[in-house]
């Protein structure tokens, strides 16, 4: 199976950007993580137009949809590169580029630090005794596979590096605070904290639901947390 990919490339944050296309031999069921790593492992890397090329620099981790470290856009769309195969994109062809809300480090590594930084004012930690109920269980479990991907915050209309929406991670990681702690000053700090970095901010598009690349339930997620914050449920 011949196939193309087209990367957008790009030195640092200042450079400017380029387009360069690689010609691929694989099968259907090889991953777009698989075919970076072939691509980097040629020596020399030789492009479609036969010129040299340097090794394309992207992150990766686990490869196998557990970190989130190898999110980047692909044909358009937010997605995890070890979780894309060849079989997913029409006509063979891959047009990968970084994700766009996050500053540039090189090709298609970005520095997703807001994310974490953001969920730092939000001061989601337990203070005191927690309680657990058994029917929010498996909402819990599902909270704590959030893979801080960045792709909810790719295709937010609301979210923007910089400023103070936290975006659907805020709602993820907040249910197992809003769940899990009792009636403590600091949950009603975090609840306030809440309320202005996410759910002031939320436009209710839902589009992150549509995009998780392990499929947690946001929408029902952000309903409890909402709850939970907002009207004290």
């Amino acid at each position: 199976m011949a196939f193309t990919v087209k990367i957008k490339r790009q030195e640092n944050a200042e450079s400017e950007s380029y387009w360069q296309s690689f010609l691929c031999d694989g099968n259907a069921d090889m991953s777009v993580a698989a075919v970076l790593n072939e691509m980097n492992r040629r020596v020399p890397l030789i492009d479609a137009d036969g010129s040299g090329a340097d090794p394309v620099a992207w992150e990766c981790g686990c490869l196998v949809r557990k970190c989130g470290a190898c999110a980047m856009r692909i044909n358009g769309l937010p997605r995890l590169a070890c979780n894309t195969f060849l079989r997913d994109l029409k006509d063979g062809a891959a047009t990968i580029e970084p994700l766009s809300k996050f500053p540039l480090v090189r090709d298609l590594v970005v520095d997703r630090g807001i994310v974490f930084n953001n969920l730092k004012t939000l001061n989601l930690w337990l203070d005191g005794e927690a309680h657990m109920s058994d029917w929010t269980h498996e909402l819990r479990y599902q909270s704590a596979k959030c893979l801080m991907c960045g792709c909810c915050l790719e295709v937010c209309p609301n979210f923007s590096p910089g400023g103070d929406f936290a975006g659907a991670v805020a709602a993820i990681s907040g249910f197992r605070v809003f769940d899990q702690s009792h009636q403590s000053k600091h949950l009603g700090e975090v609840a306030a904290a809440y309320r202005k970095r996410y759910f002031e901010g939320c436009g209710r598009s839902l589009s992150c639901h549509d995009i998780c690349p392990i499929g947690l339930p946001v929408e029902e997620l952000m309903v409890r947390s909402n709850a939970a914050a907002v009207w004290g449920r």
